[in-house]
Formats: C-alpha cells, sequence, structure tokens
C-alpha cells in the first residue's frame, strides 16, 4: 500500500523553480544560437549562493533543457537556424514552411516532443535494463556502428555523383570537427564553446545568405495535419528509442541519433513529402528523449551524458527522482503548449518581416554569439563551418551529412 505525501511549501518552491527554467529554455529555444546549455552552466555558477536546497537549482535546469528541446524547432523551422540537436529537423521544417505548411511543422514537432516525455518515463526501466547490458558491446563495436551509419546515409543518395557529394560533404566537416571540437577557446562566458560557432555555421548561416536576397515567407495553411496517426507514432517511439540508447552513450549527442533515425525512417528529399513529416516527429522525438534518459543514465551509471546533465551534476544536487520525473513531465505539457501557440505567432512575426534584414540581423547575432561562447577563435569557426554549410547545397545532396563534424571525429576516436 503506497501513500502518497505532498508538501505544499516544498511544491511551490519546486514548481516556481520549474517555471524559471520553463522561462529560460524557452528563452533559449526561441533565440538562434542559444541553448539550454548555456543557461544551465550559468545556474551551476550561482548555485552556491542561492538560497535553499541545491535541487531546486537542478529544477531549473531540467525544466530549461526539455522546453528547449521543444522550443528549438520554432526558429529552426521558421528561419531555419537550429542548434545541434534540432540541425536534422531543420531541412525538412524549412521546406514545409516554404509550401505554406509550417503550422502543421510545428504541430508535428510538439507531438514527437510530448510523445517522446509521455513514452520515455514508463519505458525508463525497460529501456535502462536492456542498454545496460548491451553497453559493453555496443563500446567496444562504436567504430564500426557509426561507420555503418555513415555508409548508409551516403547510400542513401542513390546515384554515383550524388553519393561522392556526400562523402566530399562529409569529410570536410569530419575535417572540421577533428581540428576544432578538442578547443578550448578563451571567451567572455565559459557557458557555449565551440559548437555554437560550429552548428550556427554549418546550418545557419547557409539558409541565411541564400535568403537575403528571398522574398521571405508565403502565406501559411492550417495546422490539419497531413500524416496518418500511425505513421506519426512510430517514428514517434523511433525517435523516443534513438534518444534513449544515446541518453546513455559517451560522446554521442541526440543530433548523431538523429542521424540514425533517418536511416530507418522512410522518407526522400521532395517537397512537402510525407518523409518530411516523419523527420520531424522523429528527430523531435530523439532531443526530448535523449534530454529525460539523460538524467535516467545520471541515476544509474552515475555518468552525466548531456550539457545540462553535466551542469546538474556539476551542483551536487541530490538525484530527488520523482521531484526530477514530475519536473520533466510539467516542462513536457508546458513546453507542447508553448509550440503549439508560440509558434503560431513566431511564424506570423517571421512572415510580415523583411527576410533580407532579418536574415541579416540574425547572421549578426550569430556572429556576436560565436564572439561571445567562443571568442576571437569562434567567428573564425563560424566563417569556415559557415563555407562548408554551403557545399551540400550548391552539390544538390542531403545537408545531413555535415554531422561529419561530430561523427568523424568519433569514429577515428573509438578505432
Amino acid at each position: 500500500m503506497f501513500e502518497l505525501a505532498v508538501d505544499p511549501a516544498t511544491t511551490i518552491r519546486v514548481c516556481s523553480w520549474a517555471s524559471a527554467g520553463i522561462v529560460l529554455g524557452t528563452v533559449s529555444g526561441a533565440v538562434p544560437g542559444l541553448h539550454a546549455n548555456n543557461f544551465a552552466f550559468v545556474l551551476a555558477g550561482v548555485a552556491p549562493a542561492v538560497p535553499g536546497p541545491p535541487v531546486l537549482v537542478g529544477v531549473a535546469m531540467l525544466a530549461a533543457g526539455v522546453v528547449h528541446t521543444f522550443v528549438n524547432a520554432v526558429p529552426a523551422m521558421a528561419i531555419g537556424v537550429p542548434d545541434g540537436e534540432m540541425a536534422m529537423t531543420t531541412l525538412p521544417g524549412h521546406r514545409l514552411v516554404l509550401a505554406g505548411r509550417g503550422h502543421e511543422a510545428m504541430v508535428l514537432s510538439a507531438i514527437g516532443s510530448l510523445l517522446a516525455v509521455v513514452v520515455a518515463v514508463p519505458l525508463a526501466v525497460p529501456i535502462t535494463w536492456l542498454v545496460v547490458r548491451l553497453y559493453p558491446v555496443v563500446i567496444d563495436h562504436l567504430a564500426l556502428v557509426l561507420g555503418g551509419v555513415v555508409i548508409a546515409l551516403i547510400v542513401s543518395e542513390r546515384a554515383p555523383a550524388r553519393m561522392l557529394g556526400g562523402m566530399v560533404t562529409f569529410c570536410l566537416a569530419a575535417g572540421l570537427g577533428l581540428v576544432t571540437l578538442d578547443i578550448d577557446p578563451a571567451a567572455p562566458l565559459d557557458a557555449g564553446g565551440v559548437l555554437a560557432p560550429i552548428f550556427a555555421g554549418l546550418f545557419g548561416a547557409p539558409v541565411l545568405l541564400d535568403a537575403v536576397h528571398a522574398g521571405g515567407l508565403p502565406p501559411q495553411d492550417d495546422a490539419r495535419l497531413r500524416v496518418s496517426r500511425r505513421t506519426v507514432a512510430s517514428t514517434a517511439l523511433a525517435g523516443t528509442i534513438a534518444g534513449a540508447i544515446v541518453g546513455f552513450l559517451p560522446g554521442i549527442s541526440a543530433a548523431i541519433a538523429a542521424v540514425a533515425v533517418l536511416v530507418v525512417v522512410p522518407g526522400d528529399e521532395g517537397l512537402g513529402s510525407a518523409g518530411d513529416r516523419s523527420y520531424i516527429v522523429a528527430t523531435s522525438g530523439v532531443d526530448t528523449a535523449n534530454t529525460v534518459f539523460a538524467l535516467v543514465a545520471l541515476l544509474v551509471i552515475g555518468s552525466p551524458r548531456t550539457g545540462v546533465m553535466v551542469a546538474f551534476d556539476g551542483t551536487d544536487a541530490p538525484l530527488a527522482f520523482p521531484i526530477l520525473i514530475a519536473t520533466v513531465l510539467l516542462a513536457g505539457i508546458v513546453g507542447f503548449v508553448i509550440v503549439l501557440f508560440g509558434g503560431r505567432y513566431y511564424l506570423d512575426v517571421v512572415s510580415r518581416a523583411n527576410y533580407t534584414v532579418l536574415s541579416i540581423v540574425i547572421l549578426t547575432l550569430l556572429v556576436g554569439l560565436s564572439a561571445l561562447f567562443a571568442g576571437p577563435m569562434g567567428v573564425g569557426i563560424f566563417v569556415v563551418a559557415s563555407l562548408i554549410g554551403l557545399v551540400p547545397i550548391r552539390l544538390g545532396v542531403r545537408r545531413v551529412h555535415l554531422m561529419g563534424v561530430l561523427l568523424g571525429p568519433l569514429v577515428v576516436g573509438s578505432v
């Protein structure tokens, strides 16, 4: 017989800190170039001065991380500027926006993330049991697993010329990763690192550069889903499982899990295709599930796997699992509502804006954030990454090969 005990004072404090985290996650998700990791490390720095138990700061970090995985899809699709985890959603989502189906794209992303939260909680125990037992085997053969993903993505281009273009793109991105990922640049803020300019350059700047002379967004149609519920459910499940697996693996981000999901999720590059919709649901699920299972990994194996969890671990906050899981569910529900209503408003604002001015302003913002998070070297990395990001567009191949920036160094390091 279980008895649920609720302390009203504690509940109010937890909800207050969760609300603060939700606000931070909304801001980091809505502003191109920001990430919840940035706020998490700032919170970790001020945690010792915060009155009250450290778990409250942890609640704010976790809520920010979860909400960020919902909201970051909005600028990725409305403007085309992702953070690392949403890089794979950007192009399919942006295509739907350009086809006038932006509202549907926002709903699909919100559903993918919400289903990931709903599914992740009950699956936490069985998936954790399975992953912990397979963990040594996967680590021992990590190079083969990742190499297989790379080969599958290149072969999926089908035409020999496109496969060559995909290989060139992958090698250039992998080279960028090998040269830059281990750099610890001197920067005004110790809360970012080189990933911010890398992903802003690879996936954001090329879209903005091409949009400088574009005519803006077309009128957006209704939010009615043009894909079956079965497809939505199955792709969300695939994304959740992939996000769960990488939540336990060292050095492998949600972005890499999204790449693996794209290998098995059916789809094509056609404008507004069913594949685009599957991509959005699956990769949104990956991003959110990765955040949830990174918490489980910290509890089970005592090792943080994401930036937010590294910051959480640094606060010495206790792993009060019931409080933290309640925070995840609350943040997931609020994040879903924010995307449903805020995403529509965000799209409307972007649609009315002068796209040339908007693109130049955001490019300037990305340069500024690169300098803020990675110093002058970050600006140089951003420029180089932007040039590499133009390669797949000019060669007519999928930009997924740019994820070689993470895959390449991992393959090399695990050989």
